[in-house]
């Protein structure tokens, strides 16, 4: 547990229709909010900046005078004085990555944002090399010695927690001087290839009837009600993906071998155990989540899609129908008060608690919502520190789903403000959970939505739209999962051609989207985009299983458990200090129970059988 390189931010939403419309008029919503970064740094140049940077290095080089070589010796009061300051130069270096961070994503393109980060994360990866020993030496010592010390009343018996899952660790655990190569040679390593993808993706251009479109905003046409123009979005798409393939298979290539060699070293047993050790849930959970759903594709995704392409009056769906609104569907654009007043009215329907907790979001400059050249596509909260606040990034179009999106987000902003009481180590959450307050978030503003209609036509649309995000959340991302699994296992074989590549993409693609479809020629490279697959290796599944967790814990609202609100804040404000089984318990839960997932799944497969109903 060594500081990283580059703090990263929560992956974007695996909505990867959500749009930047470069090139084309942005429709008047209202003042959208920017960021004001202000809380983290007053600017690039500020005194404050340069300050915590010259503590951050003078603090790692005292913790590793102090410290190394000692651990093993430390009395309890002493072992909890090395990890509060340890924690401390945690929040620094978060800080400091946190600001240039988010200055970068608000403009991928500009040349000094880059420059900044970059040479922010050179100087912290140095100066967190005196760190590297930390974990090491830690796992090294015997476990009759590290438990005394941390069950100890006057030691550090809160962190515990996060030093077993540190402890996790020891069977893959070099030796000391590659640990600090591997640290060292980071910045080089996969946080300069994810920097490549980041900046080829938000390079790319596309030819559109006569416009030159950005990548956000060509996938944006995917959700056009003009089918016409969403086929000429995938064609737009297909074309600039096929001219640059090779460059995405070399980056895919290269990082998947990359972390193969690692995973050698580190006698890991599969491509997917580190993930699933961060992660703190055993494999045999997450294998049982995705044969789950893989089994349950017939029942979800295979069926919606065959309703789909009846209401669209197609023999055969193609991939630009995979999200079309429906033809009954009004087109309307919703303005950020509305959706502001939606989302917050929703959440206060819930808990008065939840509401006040989103709302500084709103008046603080905590969201960034407009849409701006060289800004990050997608979505994403970042937590920040827990001594100051996370920030939302949006990329609001006043659809619909950019509601749902924004109710997503902020969960997961409301979330990281009520973990943060735990103090940094203890405050992340594993990805698994991570998902658990967007997603119910989501969850209460879609049912807040759909108690308000009463006509049939809007009913109807608001249920597709809910089950085409539960498709994408959870179909669509344990099928990137497999991709994964088999892009890896593939490549350990070998250097893989992007042919390769493709038909493993499309060996995913028309198993979990069933006989409804029929695939272009040129959707074999629609894996190129995907942002997940560079930064966060095997991330994929923590979608799946926070749907799948939201929906038995929202059947479990629903049927009135007592108390359910008081336990729900619990589990949000324990952020990474309990497992899963410890959080869920309280709710009659228990996600290593393969019936658990069924569940989940049954709450989709209720939604679908409503919309079947509608056609009789």
């Amino acid at each position: 547990m060594t500081i990283p390189a580059y703090n990263p931010f929560n992956p974007i939403l695996p909505r990867d229709e959500n749009a930047l419309p470069v090139g084309r008029e942005v429709p008047d919503l209202g003042r959208l909010p920017d960021w004001d970064l202000t809380d983290l740094y007053p600017a690039p140049d500020a005194p404050e900046l340069k300050r915590d940077l010259d503590a951050l290095e003078r603090a790692c080089a005292d913790f590793a005078r102090d410290f190394e070589g000692r651990l093993v010796s430390l009395s309890p009061a002493k072992m909890l004085d090395c990890v509060e300051r340890y924690q401390q130069i945690d929040v620094l270096a978060g800080r400091i990555m946190s600001y240039a961070g988010l200055r970068y994503y608000q403009n991928t393109t500009d040349a000094a944002r880059a420059k900044l980060m970059g040479d922010l994360q050179d100087r912290i990866t140095n100066d967190t090399t005196k760190l590297v020993f930390f974990s090491l030496e830690f796992n090294a010592i015997p476990d009759a010695r590290y438990n005394e010390v941390f069950t100890a009343p006057d030691g550090p018996a809160r962190y515990k927690p996060v030093f077993d899952r540190m402890r996790a660790m020891r069977p893959y655990q070099l030796s000391d001087e590659l640990e600090r190569f591997l640290h060292d040679n980071s910045v080089v390593g996969a946080a300069a290839w994810n920097r490549l993808f980041d900046e080829t993706t938000a390079g790319l251009t596309f030819q559109v009837e006569g416009e030159t479109l950005g990548l956000e905003a060509t996938l944006n046409l995917l959700t056009d009600h003009d089918r016409a123009r969403r086929e000429a979005g995938a064609r737009a798409l297909a074309a600039v993906f096929e001219n640059n393939i090779k460059l995405f298979s070399r980056i895919h290539n290269t990082l998947a071998k990359e972390k193969a060699i690692e995973d050698k070293w580190r006698k890991m047993p599969s491509p997917q155990t580190a993930r699933h050790l961060s992660n703190h849930v055993e494999p045999e959970v997450v294998e049982a989540l995705r044969n789950a759903v893989t089994a349950a594709y017939p029942r979800l995704s295979h069926r919606y899609y065959r309703l789909k392409a009846k209401w669209l009056g197609l023999d055969k769906l193609q991939v630009w129908d995979r999200n079309a609104p429906l033809p009954t569907e009004a087109p309307r654009l919703i303005a950020w008060p509305e959706a502001r007043a939606t989302v917050l009215d929703a959440y206060a329907g819930f808990s008065p608690k939840l509401a006040e907790l989103a709302e500084p979001f709103f008046d603080q400059g905590w969201i960034d919502a407009g849409v701006k050249p060289g800004k990050a596509p997608g979505a994403f909260a970042h937590p920040t520190v827990t001594t100051v606040h996370p920030y939302v990034l949006l990329n609001y179009l006043g659809k619909p789903r950019d509601v749902m999106t924004l109710a997503h987000e902020l969960g997961h902003g409301v979330h990281q403000r009520m973990a943060a009481g735990q103090g940094e180590l203890l405050a992340s959450t594993p990805l698994t959970l991570a998902e658990t307050a967007s997603v119910f978030g989501e969850m209460l503003t879609f049912r807040a939505l759909l108690a308000g209609t009463t006509d049939k036509a809007e009913r109807k649309a608001l249920l597709a739209g809910k089950v085409e995000d539960m498709i994408n959340t959870v179909v669509r991302q344990i099928a990137f999962y497999d991709f994964e699994c088999k892009l890896h296992a593939a490549r350990a074989e070998g250097e893989l051609t992007p042919e390769d590549i493709n038909a493993l993409w499309m060996s995913v693609q028309g198993e979990s989207l069933g006989d409804a479809f029929e695939f272009m020629p040129g959707y074999e490279t629609f894996w190129t985009y995907v942002p997940h697959f560079v930064h966060s290796p095997f991330y994929v599944y923590a979608y799946a299983f926070g749907d799948g967790l939201v929906n038995a814990l929202y059947a479990a609202y629903e049927g009135g458990l007592p108390e359910f609100q008081s336990k729900y804040f619990d589990l949000l404000a324990a952020g990474g200090s309990k497992h899963h089984k410890e959080l869920l318990a309280p709710f009659g839960l228990d996600a290593s129970d393969p019936a658990f997932w069924d569940k989940g799944l049954s709450m989709i497969e209720g939604f679908i059988d409503e919309l079947e109903a509608m056609e009789d």
